[in-house]
């Protein structure tokens, strides 16, 4: 039986790295756009993000575009895998559940 992540397995985490990862392996995603698609505040959001870098789930890049502060973020390899054995366990409740 699969396991679960704890790191992923809190909600807002989960919603992160499902948004992560639906891009393409390389592709990355702005914090402002991400902040959007999850409906959190930016502290909420920076604190998610730090905890997911801290497991090497996610790179995140913060750069200038111009004069203005940008950061962006995109799913690391470990953090795809840890993503897909997290979905297996949640597949695993449900199809338990159903039986």
């Amino acid at each position: 039986m699969a396991v679960p992540d704890e790191i992923i397995h809190q909600s807002t985490r989960l919603k992160i790295m499902s948004s992560l990862n639906v891009l393409d392996r390389n592709a990355w995603i702005e914090f402002t756009r991400l902040k959007a698609i999850l409906a959190t505040t930016d502290g909420n959001l920076g604190a998610h993000l730090e905890s997911l870098a801290k497991a090497g789930y996610i790179a995140v890049d913060k750069r200038f575009e111009g004069k203005r502060p940008q950061t962006r973020v995109r799913a690391t390899q470990a953090g795809r895998k840890a993503f897909a054995g997290h979905v297996a366990y949640l597949r695993e409740i449900l199809d338990l559940s159903q039986t």
